[in-house]
């Protein structure tokens, strides 16, 4: 069990160090659950009341927030409480689970695969032709790894995911469960009889750059020629579409259950809210930020915020919304 003093707590996240306690601390825990061995934090001021009866020793707190920490307590007074709680949250991590052997009897590793230095492949895992896998990949049981994928130094793959043939994956990514990389993209038209649909087949791959997160359950489609593109250090979370085609710039981010349609390009730092729309060949440019549950059907301007369905400037949107309000009364 990792033990720190507040002293050592304070020596790596910084700030202003208030009061004093004898306890030692040997965990992180949400302020209301917290016990005298814990730590918690206090991002914003409407959790500061719930300091008087909190169990919490230390807490991490936003420098502008006026609180005193009581006897036998400690404040440690931060610029940003999100980045120094993550600082702390590396030094406590338990690690992740461990492998008993580097690769388990039961996985499939087609002969013309190229497994690098200390890779790590899991029970019930298949590993196609030619796929080459960076030094320390870590594969987690029951992923598929379809033909000439190739996969950089340090990533990590986890169980479920499964990777169609011909992506190409940068380094020290991480893949959640169930994640879907280059499944056909949705292309059917009206057959020519007018009786059905015709498929239209997808023979592009997928790209992904240098340390990109994808959440649980989501799904990066292949493109239907050339490539869907994801930039480095794009974070997607779960339960999220990207179609066919698309191209994401560098740190976009995508929360959960937001969904591209097919074309669609983000620039760079480009931020999608949770739930929220983009109409197929939509370009949202560099900056640009998408409010939850929007429904984006045109361009986005660079550093431009939008909202609502169908999605307006944030500015306008939030007059309309307003006004529709006083004309309710």
């Amino acid at each position: 069990m990792k033990t720190l003093t507040y002293s050592e707590i304070h020596a790596i996240t910084g700030g202003v160090l208030v009061g004093q306690t004898t306890h030692t601390i040997t965990g992180i825990e949400q302020i209301s659950k917290a016990t005298v061995d814990h730590l918690t934090f206090i991002g914003n001021a409407k959790y500061s009341r719930m300091w008087t009866d909190s169990q919490a020793s230390v807490a991490l707190i936003d420098e502008k927030i006026a609180l005193e920490p009581g006897e036998n307590r400690v404040l440690i007074r931060v610029k940003n409480p999100d980045l120094a709680i993550a600082k702390l949250l590396e030094v406590f991590d338990p690690g992740l689970p461990e492998f008993d052997e580097k690769i388990h009897p039961t996985a499939i590793i087609h002969p013309t695969a190229v497994i690098g230095k200390n890779c790590k492949i899991g029970a019930g895992c298949y590993i196609g032709r030619r796929v080459v896998l960076g030094d320390g990949v870590l594969i987690y049981p029951n992923v598929t790894v379809l033909d000439d994928t190739t996969i950089g130094q340090g990533t990590v793959i986890w169980s479920g995911t499964v990777i169609r043939e011909r992506t190409e994956i940068g380094r020290y990514c991480i893949f959640h469960s169930n994640v879907s990389i280059g499944a056909d993209g949705f292309g059917y038209r009206p057959s020519e009889d007018g009786r059905g649909l015709t498929k239209i087949p997808q023979i592009g791959n997928v790209i992904i750059g240098n340390a990109v997160e994808i959440g649980a359950n989501s799904c990066v489609d292949r493109g239907k020629f050339s490539a869907t593109i994801l930039g480095d250090g794009c974070k997607i979370d779960n339960l999220v579409q990207i179609a066919h085609n698309c191209v994401l710039g560098r740190s976009c981010i995508m929360a959960g259950n937001s969904g591209l349609a097919g074309s669609v390009t983000l620039g760079d730092g480009v931020i999608i809210g949770g739930s929220a729309s983009i109409k197929d060949h939509v370009t949202i440019h560099s900056g640009g930020v998408v409010g939850a549950g929007s429904g984006v059907m045109n361009d986005v301007e660079p550093g431009q915020t939008v909202l609502g369905y169908p999605a307006r400037d944030a500015r306008d949107m939030l007059k309309q919304w307003v006004a529709v309000r006083k004309l309710v009364k």
